[in-house]
């Protein structure tokens, strides 16, 4: 048996907690020895990683999901094997894990968190969270935990009776733990965890299930002791900018704009950018009215990395189908020259080809490209990939979207069909940046669905529906190679099952999975698959790679997921698995 640590309950907020009043011995006694000294994570090494370490979410602040490792490139890919593997805990599994120092770290479901020998796959330490018996009461037993930070000596995650904790890198011992919110009175999903933004632990959450306007923040901790530095609602009240885009609904009323996938940081300009989603219900007729923005629900925010405060926001959508836009925002300096022939919508006062720092990528389930200028959050240029119908226009000059009128709903028991569904197009599985081509590599699928408004009950977000396959295809699944400088789609790859989360490497690859187990290799120049696996399981993890001793390792994990169950179902002839496992390639020696 593996030692569970145990933590304190219900004390001061923030606690800094004695490892030896609350952890478990180990059943061999010590914990073993570290093979070299561990030298702390500092601001200077997350945002210039070493080339063998994977130290955020998606390696690094800015969002690129890119190694510099090469390796593994596209001669050799065709030798990689499976090194080791590892069953993770039961639940839904999105996890990342990170590396360093030889150590994977490697969050699972329901609040476990495991450092595993990188090379061989054995275990060092698990911790094990002590949660309240009544909490799944609350926020509706979700298990997901996407991704944890590392900064200084500790390992950093959320949990899900609502605090910010941390863990000693070495030992797995609770370092310290702050509460963000009394999951009783404003419950709030963790599915996903922080990163570190100049010393500080940023993470967002969403609202859902009983959480009001106080639960649908964005807070800012101390990394090194947890102390609370800032919280951004993204909610406004009365009397704040933003609250007459509510039409006078109540200020409780005003639910789930949530932030519930990490950030990405810019150091030099200390902003924070963080995605925000659906509000509930979701038609506007049912809150306030269809006229209003609801601010700050499906936007873009740059937040001042000290204060929290919103020095820009863009509004992607007033949605009213439940199309979230809070995922991952890449932050690029390129040339801007958007392809007319490919691009639909452009900002008539850009300068083809100067070069700008934008943050683009597809922030939301419509599927849509945005390219914004990331200090400024002015609109460059957009342009739809999937079957999209829910948008009609957007104003070049303004970057206004206007909404397909035909769709948005105006009455109970009303009938659309919108496309893409509440699964996207694009979800919370990441796409990837690639320097080498200065693309964006996108994983999308071809859904649409029947939606009625509805207030029935047990019916999220006064919706309900059925998905479907968007007209004229039977390929679920499809990757898209995207110019960052003209928009255009380079390569296209698609298939029957659905894709999932991508990374690229400096060999010139594209890893990735989709639901029916398949993990492979693309070239990132032709699209072309190089190499391909069976994991027998949806390839529900967030792929990385890293190296130790100068072998180079690729790590991705199977499992569980709610949208890899619903795209299953879009395709009954595929029968995977649902095994939670981690595993690891390397070349053949």
């Amino acid at each position: 048996m593996h030692p569970r640590y145990l933590i304190a309950r219900r004390i001061p907020v923030v606690v800094a907690v004695l490892s030896a009043l609350v952890l478990a011995p180990s059943p061999a006694g010590a914990q073993p020895e570290s093979p070299a000294e561990f030298i702390p994570v500092t601001d200077a090494m997350l945002e210039d990683p070493a080339p063998g370490d994977w130290l955020t979410w998606r390696r690094t602040p800015d969002g690129w999901g890119y190694s510099p490792l090469d390796q593994i490139d596209r001669e050799n890919v065709g030798t990689l094997r499976m090194v080791w593997t590892r069953a993770l805990t039961a639940g839904s599994q999105e996890g990342t894990p990170l590396a360093y120092g030889g150590v994977l770290y490697m969050p699972n479901p329901r609040d476990v968190i495991q450092a595993i020998d990188a090379v061989t796959g054995d275990l060092r330490w698990e911790y094990r969270r002590d949660l309240p018996d009544d909490v799944d009461d609350y926020v509706g037993g979700s298990t997901v935990n996407r991704n944890i930070a590392i900064f200084g000596r500790h390992i950093i995650d959320t949990s899900t009776d609502d605090y910010i904790y941390a863990l000693d890198a070495e030992t797995g011992r609770l370092a310290w733990e702050t509460e963000i919110l009394d999951y009783t009175l404003n419950a709030a999903r963790h599915s996903s965890g922080p990163i570190i933004a100049g010393g500080k632990a940023v993470s967002g959450r969403s609202c859902r299930p009983g959480g009001g306007p106080e639960a649908c923040v964005i807070a800012a901790h101390d990394a090194e002791t947890g102390a609370e530095v800032w919280r951004r609602r993204l909610v406004p009240a009365p009397g704040e900018p933003g609250d007459e885009t509510w039409g006078g609904v109540p200020f409780e009323e005003r639910v789930h704009v949530g932030s519930w996938m990490a950030p990405s940081y810019d150091p030099a300009l200390n902003l924070v950018y963080v995605g925000t989603s659906v509000t509930s219900p979701a038609p506007k007729f049912l809150l306030g009215g269809i006229e209003n923005k609801h601010l700050y629900h499906n936007s873009t925010l740059a937040l001042d990395g000290d204060t929290g405060e919103i020095v820009w926001y863009y509004q992607h959508l007033n949605d009213h189908w439940d199309l979230d836009h809070p995922f991952e925002r890449l932050l690029v300096d390129t040339a801007v020259a958007p392809d007319p022939a490919a691009v639909s919508w452009i900002n008539p006062r850009l300068e083809p080809g100067a070069v700008r720092k934008v943050i683009t990528g597809i922030p939301g389930k419509t599927g849509v490209v945005y390219t914004l200028d990331r200090e400024t959050g002015e609109f460059l240029w957009a342009r739809p990939t999937v079957t999209q119908n829910v948008i009609s226009a957007i104003d070049g000059a303004t970057g206004e979207v206007t909404e397909n009128a035909e769709l948005i709903f105006t009455a109970e028991g009303q009938e659309v069909l919108t496309c893409p569904t509440w699964f996207g197009g694009k979800d919370w599985e990441a796409g990837a940046y690639s320097p080498r081509t200065n693309r964006m590599y996108m994983p999308l699928r071809n859904t649409c669905a029947r939606m009625m408004a509805t207030r029935a009950a047990r019916i999220h977000y006064a919706l309900a529906l059925r998905h479907q396959l968007a007209p004229g295809t039977d390929q679920l699944g499809t990757i898209q190679a995207i110019s960052a400088e003209t928009g255009a789609t380079e390569w296209l790859y698609e298939q029957r099952a659905a894709t999932m989360s991508l990374v690229a490497t400096a060999g010139g690859l594209i890893f990735g999975g989709d639901t029916n187990g398949r993990f492979r290799a693309f070239d990132d120049e032709t699209g072309e698959i190089l190499w391909e696996i069976n994991l027998g399981s949806p390839v529900s993890g967030f792929p990385i790679a890293y190296a130790v001793d100068g072998r180079q390792y690729v790590a991705v994990s199977t499992g569980t997921s709610g949208t890899a169950s619903g795209f299953t179902r879009l395709t009954p002839e595929l029968r995977p698995s649902a095994g939670n496992n981690l595993f690891v390639f390397a070349l053949q020696n």
